[in-house]
């Protein structure tokens, strides 16, 4: 059978070839983690010139440095400090990845990723910070103690219905963006998939319906983003574990205890469909799976049901609840899925490092949904000035002048919010955005031809020895 191999159609590989190709990153990863001790580290800003340098950038001179900051803490702290440039990356590690709950320790390579990515893709300094509570309450007690710290949060990996509830109270109180990427990064980039999706096919958003199938963290996002950027509620179509979504699912308050999952059974599903998979796939344009590892969750003959032209996200890692050619082979148009070896990879990497970058320039009090529409759009113009196609239709990771295209659409989005404390102009960010993300390119290049960052032993070594 035809299938993808590194973004486009190559050669034949047989299923089981696939798997094991997948598979790959699975054997590596704990040898090459084991001999790296790791992924991030702390490395100097400013110079030590001699050993008097230190008399400035520690005791005394930092005493004055400390009375300028406490004249104006939450604008000085900003300018005398890396407080601008910091994230945390903060987990419970509840629901790392399709593993569950396997605490705070076990999570934290995933956290260490998170920190990778953000730095190298976006050059903002992040902190994985794996915290031994599961308390929603306690949690949002943690973010508000080192706020001080940091310019920004990014929350991850947090189990549903209290990851909703985390983010809504943490923005409320605290003054500085607060993000969840299974929520608001996933749907950054999943509408930016969809909108160059429904211009190839020639379809409007605000009349595509629309389904859904997984109503957790990432979907419900999804539709929350889809709404705002012009979709119909009513068009929209939700499927769980239980069926579709829809104003008579009362379990979802009594049992699931889930207002954010019932809001849009309240409000989705105009036409009253009843069922499951199968009936929600029934004429619609746009097919959007957050659910659970396949193949078959989503059947081909399902596909061949909906409209003309469709259009099918098929996330679940590390196999999609369809294979790509299964879906085209049932008559979809374009398909996307959360893998870098198939074209259309919805990944979250295009759009965190560049929306913190965004935010963190401006110094911004917040980070809102209409910033990920911002964002979104930024994606997707930049894929469609490259030329659009079935098999293009969202930039990869390798187009890396996307992320200061995209920082610079959050930034200028919380300046027109108000949410901005300080107001440089569009060419300032731009500026300063490819600065930074490339420096930290640099860097890492740097390190690597210093020899201060080795290269791996050679495969058979390293699986052997590590």
């Amino acid at each position: 059978m035809e299938i993808y191999s590194e973004g486009v159609y190559m050669k034949k590989m047989t299923v089981d070839e696939l798997l094991k190709k997948a598979e790959k990153p699975s054997k590596m990863a704990p040898p090459m983690h084991k001999f790296y001790l790791g992924k991030v580290q702390v490395i100097p800003r400013c110079p030590v010139r001699s050993l008097a340098d230190f008399s400035i950038w520690y005791t005394p001179g930092v005493a004055a440095v400390c009375r300028k900051v406490k004249e104006n803490p939450d604008l000085l702290s900003f300018e005398y400090t890396s407080r601008w440039n910091y994230v945390a990356v903060v987990s419970d590690c509840t629901r790392v990845l399709g593993l569950g709950d396997i605490g705070p320790e076990a999570g934290m390579p995933v956290m260490e990723g998170k920190a990778l990515l953000f730095k190298y893709l976006g050059g903002v300094d992040a902190f994985p910070l794996c915290i031994k509570t599961k308390d929603p309450d306690e949690i949002i007690k943690f973010l508000k103690l080192i706020e001080p710290t940091f310019g920004g949060i990014n929350l991850e990996d947090i189990a549903k219905p209290k990851c909703f509830y985390i983010l809504e109270k943490a923005r409320e109180e605290l003054n500085i963006p607060v993000w969840h990427d299974d929520q608001q990064g996933t749907a950054t980039v999943v509408l930016a998939g969809v909108l160059n999706a429904l211009k190839l096919v020639g379809k409007k958003l605000s009349e595509v319906k629309i389904t859904l199938i997984g109503a957790g963290a990432a979907n419900i996002k999804c539709a929350d983003v889809l709404e705002l950027a012009g979709a119909k509620p009513g068009n929209i179509v939700f499927v769980d574990s239980k069926g579709i979504l829809h104003a008579g699912r009362k379990d979802i308050l009594e049992k699931e205890k889930n207002p954010w999952k019932w809001k849009w059974a309240a409000k989705s599903n105009a036409e009253g469909k009843m069922g499951g998979i199968p009936e929600a796939l029934e004429n619609a344009d746009v097919c959007i799976a957050a659910s659970r590892p396949g193949p078959g969750i989503i059947k081909k003959e399902w596909i061949s049901k909906m409209a003309d032209d469709a259009i099918v996200f098929a996330m679940a890692n590390p196999v999609p609840e369809i294979w790509p050619w299964e879906a085209k082979e049932a008559g979809a148009r374009i398909i996307g899925t959360g893998r870098s070896d198939f074209p259309n990879q919805v990944n979250n990497s295009l759009g965190f490092p560049a929306i913190f970058r965004g935010v963190l320039d401006v110094r911004a009090k917040t980070v809102t949904d209409e910033m990920c529409v911002a964002a979104a759009n930024a994606l997707a113009k930049h894929a469609e000035e490259k030329g659009l196609s079935e098999d293009y239709i969202i930039p990869t990771m390798d187009d890396w002048e996307v992320y200061p295209k995209e920082a610079v659409a959050c930034a200028l989005k919380s300046i027109e919010q108000g949410v901005a404390r300080i107001k440089p102009s569009r060419q300032e960010l731009w500026e300063r955005a490819v600065k930074i993300i490339s420096d930290a390119r640099k860097s890492l290049d740097a390190l690597v031809k210093a020899g201060i960052i080795k290269p791996p032993p050679p495969e058979e070594e390293l699986l052997s020895t590590y």
